[in-house]
Formats: C-alpha cells, sequence, structure tokens
C-alpha cells in the first residue's frame, strides 16, 4: 500500500447515514484518500459493526481503512490500525504483511515513540479544544524528530495546508463542507 495523502477521521455525531454518505462523495474524489474509523464511546461490538460498513465503502474506492485503537477489530476486519499518542506502540503490534500503522503525535517524546510506524498524525497544527496549537514551527520540529512521514492534523482546510506534511489528516474541513468532494478534491492538490 502506497500511503494516502488524505487521512478523513469519522465524526459519527453526524449520524450513520450521513456520515457514510459524506465519506462516500469524498471518497469519489480519486486515489489517495484513506478513512480512520475513530469513535471513542462505542463498545467494540459497535466500533466492528460501524467498521464493517466503512469497510465495504472503502473497498469500493480501493481507499484504505484504519481503525482507531483497537488491534483486535483491525485485525478482525482486515483493515490497518491508527494508534493514540497514549496507547501501545508501534513495535507491539504483530503484523501482518498487509497492515500499515499510524500513531499519534504531539510532542518530542511521542515523536520517539513512534519508532516503527508507517507514518504519523502530527497535532495539533492550528487549532484543537484542551492543546495548545503547535504552529508551522512546531509541526516542522515534530516532522524532522519522526522515523516516519508526518501527517498535519488541527485545523487543516484546503486553504490552510500544512508546507512540507507528507499529507493531511481532517474531519470538519471534509465532513462538515458544503461540498465533501470538492473539498477533498483541493485538499489533494499539489
Amino acid at each position: 500500500m502506497t500511503l494516502p495523502r488524505l487521512v478523513i477521521i469519522t465524526d459519527w455525531s453526524l449520524g450513520a447515514d450521513t456520515l457514510l454518505a459524506r465519506l462516500e462523495r469524498a471518497l469519489s474524489a480519486g486515489p489517495g484518500v484513506a478513512v480512520q474509523h475513530r469513535h471513542p464511546e462505542a463498545s467494540a461490538r459497535v466500533l466492528f459493526d460501524e467498521g464493517a460498513r466503512l469497510k465495504q465503502l472503502c473497498a469500493r474506492f480501493d481507499a484504505p481503512l484504519f481503525v482507531n485503537r483497537r488491534f483486535d477489530v483491525a485485525a478482525a476486519l482486515g483493515a490497518h490500525l491508527h494508534l493514540p499518542s497514549s496507547g501501545l506502540l508501534p513495535g507491539d503490534i504483530p503484523r501482518r504483511a498487509a497492515m500499515r500503522v499510524s500513531v499519534a503525535v504531539h510532542d518530542a517524546a511521542e515523536a520517539k515513540r513512534a519508532a516503527g510506524a508507517d507514518f504519523a498524525l502530527v497535532s495539533p497544527v492550528f487549532e484543537k479544544k484542551g492543546r495548545a496549537p503547535l504552529g508551522l514551527d512546531g509541526f516542522e520540529r515534530l516532522r524532522r524528530a519522526l522515523g516516519c512521514p508526518a501527517f498535519a492534523l488541527g485545523g487543516v482546510s484546503p486553504q490552510r495546508r500544512v508546507p512540507g506534511a507528507a499529507g493531511h489528516a481532517v474531519i470538519s474541513a471534509v465532513l462538515h463542507a458544503e461540498d465533501p468532494r470538492a473539498a477533498t478534491l483541493q485538499l489533494l492538490q499539489e
């Protein structure tokens, strides 16, 4: 699997049907888009059931699916895995040949813990509730400290991308956009 250029993180507060319809529009923009299934409040059963729906949608567009936090659910779905910064280390994960692992990184200590990841979501670059923004300079420092490609997350939009990022990760910039496909196409532009 080549790395995506854009990771769209799910927002289940939209409701399942709305979320899936918006993701379908976004994925129709073409290759280079991955979906990260994040639903912190969901039980393993719900996470799996939602993941199965997402996996089916992603398969239609040949888009990779990453499951947040739960290796068991990711493995059961044949999906990739995203690790939170306080979770298991990438080296702790028994890898299937096709499984990719991404990891969340917010500071230099977490950048060191990211060893072995395929890529890191570095945040918050511009904004996020409860965390001070890194800014472009902070993102660049963490990007250089990582042993893997750095994706920018946090306040990223089609109008506000991060130079030097291997890719971008978003929630509202696509899922809350008036036209998720158009927003995705803008974010994929070089």
